[in-house]
């Protein structure tokens, strides 16, 4: 397996911002990152693994978009069951391509495809058993976020799952400043500087734009689906699992 570099991004200052991008330079040390600065990482990333394993069903497709580098496909293919192909859709190619690389050196063998496309525009989601959004949501600009979860419940199978995680807002807006100050010392333990720290809230304020938990809950209903419930909660974190009807 190679080696995960180290998240270095943010580190130099940056002397004109910019918004954020997963880039070639994001996704050499993507893995890295994401396991620094979101918190309880591998436990939401084993949950997801154990919720999926209980809802695909046999001869489905598990979806998982926004896969990024593949970390979520190779948690599930211990415990989803072989007769079950993957599919990871990512808009960034560089994403795909060290995607691959992991799923091959964890040694997988059941059928799987990665495909690039941009969630903003159609997706094509066909005989989905189970879906996986995880930290993906946000990143879609709200004016985009219902009718991507229509397309997810078009292309599930009655019965289906979906399973999203994602950062959040407090419900009441006065624990928001406390939860912000609770995840930035969170990234302080990770070694991340409090000049890394600001840059990367300076280049993501565009970008990742989250929702409160009630309302990433009522999206979910309002398009149909059903038996909302969290699975996963910290401070600004979040995890819901969603059946169709």
């Amino acid at each position: 397996m190679e080696s995960i570099e180290q998240d270095n991004v943010f580190k130099e200052e940056i002397s004109e911002a910019s918004d954020f991008k997963f880039g070639s330079k994001v996704v050499k040390v993507f893995d890295d990152m994401v396991n620094r600065s979101v918190p309880h990482y591998g436990e939401i990333q084993r949950m997801v693994a154990e919720l999926a394993a209980d809802h695909a069903q046999k001869d489905t497709l598990v979806y998982d978009l926004g896969c990024s580098t593949g970390t979520t496909m190779i948690g599930l293919d211990t415990l989803v069951s072989q007769d079950i192909s993957f599919v990871g859709i990512d808009e960034s190619d560089e994403m795909l391509a060290k995607c691959d690389v992991k799923l091959q050196q964890a040694g997988m063998t059941r059928p799987y495809e990665l495909r690039a496309a941009d969630l903003h525009g159609e997706l094509s989601i066909q005989n989905a058993s189970v879906v996986i959004l995880c930290l993906t949501l946000q990143f879609l600009r709200p004016i985009h976020r219902k009718r991507c979860l229509k397309n997810i419940y078009k292309g599930l199978n009655p019965g289906g799952t979906l399973i999203l995680v994602e950062k959040i807002l407090a419900e009441d807006s006065v624990f928001n400043r406390d939860f912000i100050k609770y995840y930035y010392d969170y990234k302080r333990r990770n070694q991340y500087s409090d000049l890394e720290i600001s840059q990367k809230r300076e280049a993501l304020e565009n970008v990742l734009i989250p929702y409160k938990l009630s309302e990433n809950i009522f999206l979910l209903e309002d398009v149909g689906f059903a038996h909302c419930e969290t699975f996963f909660k910290w401070y600004n974190f979040a995890g819901i699992i969603a059946h169709k009807k």
